[in-house]
Parts: structure tokens; sequence; C-alpha cells
């Protein structure tokens, strides 16, 4: 499976669900073109990546910019593909916080919700 398409960050380190959801559902993003977008708490970034395998996994690499409460924030991060229906990774700012995630494709979380 790809990593291309929408991913609902439901599981981070550093903050809870209810903070991951403030402005909306958080979420993190890959199109095929080696761009994404990601967005969590009051955090919207825009991201360039590079894919790569690593222990046999695929894995993307990025770096992004973007904006933290109308702020001006850029950093790094990083996803790997667990399995079919699991992402893992890591998002950092530059001169600031970094956090753990994990991400399902939308469908798989939406579905987890409603129960």
């Amino acid at each position: 499976m790809s990593l291309t398409g929408r991913w609902r960050i439901v599981e981070m380190d550093v903050w809870d669900r209810e903070a991951i959801d403030l402005v909306g559902p958080g979420f993190i993003e890959f199109a095929d073109d080696g761009t994404g977008q990601f967005g969590f708490i009051a955090v919207r970034g825009w991201m360039d990546c590079r894919t790569t395998e690593r222990d046999s996994r695929t894995v993307v690499e990025f770096s992004w910019e973007g904006e933290d409460e109308g702020d001006q924030a850029v950093g790094r991060g990083w996803a790997a593909l667990i399995d079919d229906t699991t992402l893992e990774g890591h998002i950092f700012f530059h001169m600031g916080d970094d956090s753990a995630f994990r991400a399902e494709p939308f469908a798989c979380a939406d579905q987890r919700d409603e129960r």
C-alpha cells in the first residue's frame, strides 16, 4: 500500500485527541507529486516529501512550512507505513516542539470514531 492519500491523526505523544482536533480533525496527507499537507491543533503545514525504503518499509521524509496559531512555522518530519491501516511518524518544529504521531486512513478512523 502507498502512503498517498489523507490519513487521520489519531494519537500524538505530546497532545491528546481533544487538542489534536481543536480546529478540525487532525490529518496528514501525501500527494502523488511529492507534496503534502497536515493540520492539527492550530498548526497547518505544507510539505515537500521524499519517499524511500527503510527496513523493507515505505518511508516519507519531509520538510514543511506553515503556520502555528497564525505565526510562521517550519520544520521537518517523517512517516512510515506500518501496515495497510497504520502510519507512524514524527513531526519536528524548528527550534520548538516535536511529537511522534500515529495515523489511520480516514475511512478506518471515522468508522472507529462512530462507535
